[in-house]
């Protein structure tokens, strides 16, 4: 039973330029299927982070276009968000058939809305799914909705499981992201990212300490520090720092 409804959902993606190889590829159960994904991950697919994290492969990046099924959904986990049994049954019935494209965007839409109960939900949907891969882009959303909404015990979360399927941002990124949690009032679990960065075998870039330093003016300390790092790192350049009465504030 379980090939047969794996077997439909494929047919069903194929509809919409999957690889039917990389829709099967988590299949369990062995024979022509298994088969088929192997050959897929022979050829196309070395599990490293970098390469899946890569912006051309990417299905992150995509623009989320939204279906009739993925707006009815939005409608009704927003109406049983408070109904526990209820929105867990409706779950397993309707987010669990969404096609990738409608899940996509589905989670960000509520990513938009700053619905963090329900984005969460349905990234945890998302990873569960038989197409899902590792990708910077799809933790990086989650973590910025996150870091909005002052939401630290859900950003440790996905910041372990980012870790545990060793997945790696860019310098850039790590900068949007510790300015975000900066932004957020979160300035101890933003350096942990910062600690992240500096550890990261990419060569360190001097926009994103930019962008960093200026989330750091409310914490002169912690800009101290960093500061001095920049100056090691890049010592033919020049911070400007703010007044000193800004500081103070």
């Amino acid at each position: 039973m379980a090939s047969v409804l794996l077997r439909g959902r494929a047919i069903r993606e194929l509809g919409r330029g999957t690889s039917f190889s990389f829709l099967l590829r988590r299949d369990g159960g062995g024979g022509a299927i298994a088969g088929g994904g192997a050959g897929f991950l022979r050829s196309g697919s070395s599990s490293s982070a970098s390469l899946a994290s890569s912006p051309s492969l990417s299905i992150w990046r995509r623009k989320k276009e939204m279906g009739k099924e993925g707006l009815f959904v939005v409608q009704q986990l927003k109406r049983l968000a408070s109904h526990g049994p209820r929105l867990q049954q409706f779950m397993r019935s309707h987010v669990a058939r969404l096609l990738r494209t409608d899940l996509l965007a589905v989670l960000a839409e509520f990513q938009r809305q700053d619905n963090v109960f329900i984005a969460m939900k349905i990234y945890d949907a998302v990873r569960k799914e038989i197409w899902y891969r590792p990708d910077m882009f799809f933790y990086r959303d989650m973590l910025m909705m996150l870091a909005r909404n002052k939401k630290l015990e859900e950003a440790k979360q996905v910041w372990a499981h980012l870790k545990s399927e060793d997945v790696h941002f860019d310098q850039h990124t790590y900068g949007d992201i510790v300015r975000a949690f900066l932004d957020g009032g979160l300035p101890a679990f933003a350096m942990e990212f910062y600690d992240d960065m500096r550890s990261s075998p990419d060569p360190p870039l001097s926009l994103p300490f930019r962008v960093m330093l200026k989330g750091l003016i409310p914490y002169p300390e912690l800009r101290e520090k960093m500061k001095q790092d920049f100056l090691d790192l890049f010592p033919d350049m020049i911070v400007y720092d703010p007044p000193d009465d800004l500081l103070d504030e």
